[in-house]
């Protein structure tokens, strides 16, 4: 925050001039200052303006000559830092705003300035700073300035340092005003809008003294280079993420800049090889080129780089093996080459690397034993080694004791690979250990037999694993420093007693799958500062306490899905909910639905029992506007109309209400939902014409309005509206009319279902508009996410789809599925060629429907194909040979059609079912029917069979003739006398007693 001890020479103490002092007290009280980081500054109880915070005077003359009023935002080095808000949330309360006073001027002997950090509300930097001009040293950096920055700072002309960067409303017109500022030895004017100021490199340049140069996130679309560049003292050089160096073209002056130690150009989508220009640059310290697109293999000049201690190459498209020739670069201190194409294995050269503290291989294509790893990097490397990241690759083997060799490691991080075994003891050894993450492993064996000594751990997170085993209080007690245990999908079981106090604070808590039912933990309640907690499939049975929602009001993401818990929700709460995300689903819970508070995002009540209308916490008394983005109560007994109260949640983008008994038609207010991206209405009772409300929704990705008793016309401005649609299912109404042509313009459109239905007329012929069900504009991504209006990606879309004869629900491979389902309607008239165009479909079902003419020929281009479903139509001719060409069929049925001749031969063909082919005039394979040479069911029998449909059969007249006769001479008489249905209907009544006693017996 400010400087805490400001050496002093002399013996004598140093008195502030008091005309200063009123100064200073002038300018803080236009200060807004909400933590009164500025309480020392009264001249009332200590006069000596020298000892206020922040001022330094001179042991000379006694003039102020630095305030130091800066304030640094949270570092947030470890990941899963939950702690990291709070920190964030106490820096925000510090930051001073308000005016800043131009009695400042009158610090006559001011040499430096420090206001960085702080929150001026987009206020101009004062014009008046260009008066101070006794100024060496300017920062205004990241304090909330804006607008032009004002040409008066060139007046500026003692000033070394200038740092107005990551202010995010800083533009300038051109930079000419720099030229009056010719001392200058560092420079950061990173976010500033420099978009229109074409002289940047021409006048930096001319700055003889120029160190440093920071132009990070700047756009420089354009500009001119000068003949020849001065830059004769430019060391550091960063011009990362500067919208103007991408599609291949590398800055050739760079080239020349021999002087240079550090050079960063990450972020500007450079493409082609790694320049050969950069081997001039022999002393080069720090060489970061991460996030571009850099291709091909690392150069091996690099290793000539012999002052070279940091490199940065990741998120590129590097590929090939890790060359053996980075093990020669002895000096190098940290080497991230993560997210690129490499394979293969690590260089043993690597054990060279003594110097090395950071090393990052993750998101590669390495197939190496870990073991290998270990061994390779112990010799050497270990001794100094703080951060070792190998996650997401293709790592195998075990870990060795030999990782008790890396003593100093800070950061250990294996996640997402193939290793198993057990955690070596040896882990203990591994006492400066702050970070470890061995996630999504096959590990087994208890981990804390292994990790309990680890005292300076903050977080441990190894989840998804097989490990086993009980773990005690014993096992947790030096973990003094946990502030994240992440320890889901795994198989422990927890025993402590009942009054446990555990020793850490935590701030995220996974427990997931462990044993800790059936009784509610109680001792979660001594983790009063829980951000994040996780306790799906523990087997709890017991309600959820009161204390728990006091406790815990403020917390960000609860999931307590998958359990047996029990109760009525609204009986422990005594306020409305709070918990940003919360995850109640697939519990017992039961009845009326609970309030929200504002704050609520997330909320998933479903697979419950609760019970009653919405009302309660659809219907808020208050006007305020609520956050909620996600709302899942599905699977519940919901019953009445859905309330019309959807105004005041402005921000829902999923709502998911399937199976209840919901009735009546959607609110208007529905159609306010402007972010709304999924809604799900399927299995109520939903009834009226198509909610006219939805034609506002235009956001829609996925509308699922199956299994209701919705009816009249599906309607045409269903093409115009849901421009972004993916998802449309309407199974299971009763929609009658044509299927309107208008629906071929959503070209987004993946999956259609209006199976079930009324729907009469002919398929139209445009479906081969429908771009989404072809390979060419095909999904290759199988999530559909949903974004809230903060652009935060929301649960992962889901559909019940019915695709191979039942209803299974579709969510992680969603985006991949392309279907067309139109069964079970009264459709007519011949299947349009066009469809045949969706060479990206993947399962068409036109069956039982009234079909006629011939089965496309061209639907052998439908390469993609699985499920293939006509039967029960009307369609005659000949089974197109193209079939064939469909090798990735697994269901394919045109039985009970008028189709003739003889079934294609293929692989796929001929080992299906041969009920898919029955009630045609087929033959050949999967049939008991031979063909005759040319195709056809013999000759003999198939003339024979003609002849017969032409003949009368006598002997079945006669029979009805007979039937008829007979009948009427037994009722007739009943229908006349009335004393023989007595004796009859008597009769009768003594059969069934007769009867009945008889079954009893």
């Amino acid at each position: 925050m400010f400087p805490s001890v400001i050496c002093v020479l002399g013996s004598s103490e140093i008195l502030c001039i008091p005309s200063e002092r009123e100064t200073l007290v002038k300018f803080k009280h236009h200060l807004i200052d909400p933590s009164n980081r500025l309480s020392s500054w009264n001249a009332t109880s200590n006069a000596n303006c020298c000892e206020w915070e922040g001022v330094v005077c001179s042991n000379l003359t006694s003039h102020v000559i630095q305030l130091h009023l800066n304030i640094s935002p949270p570092s947030d080095y470890y990941d899963y830092d939950y702690d990291y808000e709070v920190r964030y949330e106490a820096y925000d309360r510090s930051q001073f705003g308000g005016e800043i006073n131009p009695c400042l001027v009158d610090l006559k002997h001011l040499n430096y300035l420090d206001l960085s950090g702080n929150d001026f509300g987009g206020m101009q930097i004062p014009t008046f700073f260009g008066a101070i001009t006794s100024l060496t040293y300017l920062n205004l950096s990241n304090a909330g300035f804006g607008g032009n920055i004002p040409y008066q700072i060139g007046n500026l002309s003692n000033l070394l340092h200038l740092d107005i960067g990551r202010n995010d409303y800083l533009s300038a017109k051109n930079l000419r005003w720099l030229l009056g500022v010719s001392k200058l030895e560092y420079l950061d004017l990173s976010y500033v809008n420099l978009s229109k100021s074409f002289d940047w490199l021409q006048v930096t340049q001319s700055l003889p003294c120029l160190v440093e140069l920071h132009l990070t996130h700047v756009p420089l679309h354009a500009y001119y280079q000068p003949s020849t560049l001065n830059f004769s003292s430019l060391l550091t050089l960063h011009l990362s993420n500067t919208y103007s160096l991408g599609t291949s073209f590398f800055p050739q002056w760079i080239f020349g800049l021999t002087k240079l130690v550090s050079l960063q150009l990450q972020g500007n989508d450079i493409q082609g090889t790694i320049p050969n220009g950069i081997q001039n640059l022999t002393l080069l310290e720090k060489l970061d080129l991460s996030l571009n697109s850099f291709s091909f293999s690392i150069p091996d000049w690099l290793c000539g780089l012999h002052h070279l201690k940091f490199l940065y190459l990741g998120f590129n498209n590097l590929n090939g093996t890790i060359p053996d020739m980075l093990g020669n670069v002895t000096s190098l201190v940290e080497l991230d080459l993560s997210v690129n194409q490499f394979e293969g294995k690590i260089p043993t050269s690597f054990g060279n690397l003594c110097n090395l503290r950071k090393l990052d291989l993750s998101y590669l294509k390495l197939n190496q034993q870990v073991n290998e790893i270990i061994e390779i990097l112990t010799p050497c490397v270990s001794h100094g080694l703080e951060c070792l990241s190998i996650t997401d690759n293709k790592l195998s083997g075990h870990l060795t004791d030999q990782i008790g060799e890396f003593k100093t490691l800070l950061r250990l991080d294996f996640s997402n690979n193939a290793i198993h075994g057990v955690v070596p003891r040896s882990f203990g050894k591994l006492s400066s250990l702050r970070y470890l993450d061995l996630s999504n492993n096959q590990f087994n064996g208890n981990a804390f037999e292994s990790l309990r000594s680890l005292s300076k751990l903050f977080h441990i997170i190894i989840y998804d694993n097989h490990f086993e085993g009980v773990v005690k209080e014993d096992d947790l007690a030096n973990l003094t420093n946990l502030q994240s245990l992440i320890v889901s999908g795994n198989n422990f079981s927890l025993k402590v007693s009942p009054d446990w106090n555990p020793s850490f604070k935590l701030t995220a808590l996974g427990l997931g799958s462990w044993n800790l039912g059936p009784k509610f933990p109680s001792w979660i309640q001594s983790q009063k500062h829980l951000r994040y907690l996780k306790m799906s499939n523990t087997g709890i049975s017991s309600p959820i306490p009161t204390w728990f929602w006091e406790t815990f009001s403020q917390a960000d993401e609860f999931d307590l899905s998958h359990n047996h818990i029990q109760g009525e929700l609204v009986n422990s709460l005594k306020n409305p909910i709070s918990i940003t995300s919360l995850d109640l689903s697939s519990n017992q819970l039961s009845g009326q639905l609970p309030q929200l508070s504002a704050e609520v995002i997330d909320l998933d009540l479903s697979n419950n029992l609760f019970f009653g209308p919405m009302t309660e916490l659809l219907c808020k008394t208050d006007e305020e506007t609520n956050n909620l983005e996600s709302l899942n109560l599905a699977s519940n007994n919901l019953s009445g109309k859905i309330p019309d109260c959807w105004l005041m949640w402005p921000f829902l983008a999923e709502v998911n209400l399937e199976s209840n008994r919901f009735a009546g038609n959607l609110p208007l207010s529905m159609g306010s939902l402007a972010w709304l991206q999924s809604l799900k209405l399927r299995n109520n009772t939903l009834s009226g014409k198509f909610p006219p409300i939805l034609k506002n929704l235009s956001k829609l990705i996925s509308l699922d309005l199956g299994e209701n008793k919705l009816s009249g016309n599906i309607p045409t401005w269903i093409g115009e509206r849901f421009v972004n649609l993916k998802f449309l299912r309407l199974r299971s109404n009763k929609f009658l009319g044509h299927i309107p042509s208008q629906i071929c313009a959503l070209k987004f459109l993946q999956v259609m279902d209006l199976a079930d239905n009324s729907l009469s007329g002919k398929i139209p012929n445009c479906f081969n508009h429908l771009n989404a069900m072809t390979l060419q504009n095909k999904s290759t991504y199988p999530f559909i996410y949903c974004d809230s209006v903060n652009h935060r990606e929301l649960s992962t879309v889901s559909m019940i789809l019915w695709l191979k004869g039942r209803n299974d629900e579709y969510r992680n491979i969603l985006g991949l599925v392309t279907s067309i389902d139109l069964s079970n309607n009264k459709l007519s008239g011949e299947i349009p060629t066009e469809i045949t165009n969706l060479d990206g479909l993947v399962y068409l079902n036109l069956s039982h429907n009234q079909l006629t003419g011939h089965i496309p020929q061209s639907i052998g281009n439908m390469g993609q194909l699985l499920n293939i479903d006509f039967s029960q139509n009307l369609l005659s001719g000949q089974i197109p040979l193209g079939v064939s060409n469909l090798s990735f069929l697994s269901l394919l049925n045109f039985s009970y059609n008028h189709l003739k001749g003889k079934i294609p031969t293929s692989t796929q063909l001929q080992t299906l079912e041969a009920s898919n082919f029955v009630g045609n005039n087929l033959c050949g394979l999967p049939l008991p029917i031979n063909c005759s040479l040319d195709g056809q069911i013999g000759n003999d029998d198939h003339n024979s069979n003609e002849d017969d449909e032409h003949k009368v059969n006598w002997f079945f007249v006669s029979m009805a003739l007979g039937f008829v006769v007979g009948f009427w001479i037994v009722v007739a008489p009943l229908f006349i006398y009335k004393s023989w249905r007595y004796v009859y209907f008597r009769f009768l009544d003594n059969v069934w007693f007769k009867l009945e006693c008889f079954l009893v017996k």
